[in-house]
């Protein structure tokens, strides 16, 4: 059994990746095979095989990258052995003198990478609030080469106008590239909408499971495809074949997962927003949510990521010291539901003011909500509440 594009993207899900469509596998096995090998015997002197360098390529590999490419839409799939191995391979497209604006509300991983790294390649770059397309219209200059999204944003949940910021990017000639990890290609298809390339921290809702690290790009232009296999190639960080394989697997079942997670998400969304002690709620599938007519527009759902903000650390920390069900850890996207501090984990690459600029506040929370039962989770959350509020310093009037 094999899918066609003219199968609906869920059947593609499951089987995109096929063992006998993709590496020629006569087997009939079911899975996609691990080849674990690092070279290829040539059959002949003059003519190099399919593969000779598992750098180079990998037939597990192959399969994934085909898929990941036909589930988005793209033309070119590239697995990487991280989300931002995937995403600095993709800056590296640029070259000495351009300038690269990006949103603000970014992965602390990104804005790491575009603060400390760039620079020394003789990039600039500019952070501004893409939630607003007349400050980004003034943010390009005349050198201006890329305009990078994430939407919705990490860790409040911001949102894009994609096609906005595409007709800008294509005004002025920029590449555009968008982190699509808390969508999915289930749920937000930004290369339908004229992006150029979509990345993923395919550790996250493609794999499901806490047990890889992957990043993923995806290009629609072959041109710019072929630029980037390039890029891949000579960096080298690419994603091995027994991770390919566990990423193939996580993949055929997450719509399973992701919409059972993101069902509960709204759920848990909707009741953090009814306590008095949750000062805000930042979560696309609730209607007083910020940009949510636009995110209805380009998107399927409100995912399965939400985060709240609580009035001060010592809220957060009674919060966190006292759930119990939720793994408190960095990542998100799993199985379990997993409870995060961006302060010190996702975005403690950020400095204090700059966190502060972007509404990161001591007493954020970021949730990324897994399969457990909906009630037990949210029995959970109000005991946990409950002693955030006694352990709060600020004083409430009732």
């Amino acid at each position: 059994m094999s899918s066609n594009a003219q199968d609906n993207l869920e059947t593609r899900l499951v089987h995109g990746a096929s063992s006998k469509e993709v590496t020629g596998d006569k087997t009939g096995a079911v899975n996609v095979p691990i080849y674990l090998s690092s070279t290829y015997h040539q059959e002949n002197f003059d003519t190099l095989g399919t593969y000779d360098y598992s750098r180079s390529g990998n037939p597990t590999r192959d399969a994934l990258e085909k898929s990941v490419a036909d589930l988005e839409g793209g033309t070119r799939g590239f697995a990487f052995a991280s989300g931002m191995a995937a995403i600095t391979s993709a800056f590296m497209l640029l070259s000495a003198g351009d300038h690269v604006v990006v949103t603000n509300d970014v992965y602390g991983g990104t804005f790491r990478f575009v603060t400390k790294i760039l620079g020394k390649f003789n990039i600039e770059h500019t952070f501004v609030d893409m939630t607003d397309l007349k400050e980004l219209e003034k943010a390009i200059q005349s050198n201006t080469k890329l305009i990078y999204m994430e939407t919705p944003s990490n860790p409040l949940l911001k949102i894009t106008d994609i096609k906005g910021v595409v007709e800008l990017a294509k005004a002025n000639d920029c590449f555009t590239f968008l982190d699509n990890t808390f969508m999915t290609p289930l749920y937000q298809r930004p290369l339908e909408l004229g992006v150029d390339i979509v990345l993923h921290s395919a550790t996250k809702f493609l794999s499901g499971h806490s047990d890889i690290i992957a990043g993923l790009a995806i290009t629609k232009d072959p041109e710019l495809g072929d630029e980037l296999a390039f890029v891949q190639n000579t960096f080298g960080s690419i994603l091995g074949a027994q991770d390919s394989f566990l990423l193939i697997q996580g993949i055929k079942t997450m719509k399973a997962r992701l919409n059972e997670s993101s069902k509960s998400a709204e759920k848990i969304a909707t009741y953090l927003d009814q306590q008095e002690i949750v000062e805000a709620v930042y979560y696309p599938g609730l209607a007083s949510h910020p940009g949510f007519d636009i995110h209805n527009s380009q998107s399927t759902s409100g995912g399965a990521l939400l985060s709240f903000r609580l009035p001060d650390r010592e809220a957060a920390k009674a919060f966190v010291e006292n759930i119990r069900i939720p793994v408190f850890a960095v990542s998100l996207g799993a199985v379990e539901t997993i409870l995060s501090y961006p302060a010190t984990m996702s975005h403690a690459a950020m400095p204090k003011e700059e966190r502060a600029k972007r509404g990161i506040t001591d007493g954020l929370l970021r949730l990324s909500v897994g399969l457990e039962n909906v009630d037990d989770l949210l029995a959970d959350m109000k005991q946990a509440l409950d002693a955030a509020v006694a352990a709060s310093k600020v004083e409430r009037v009732y």
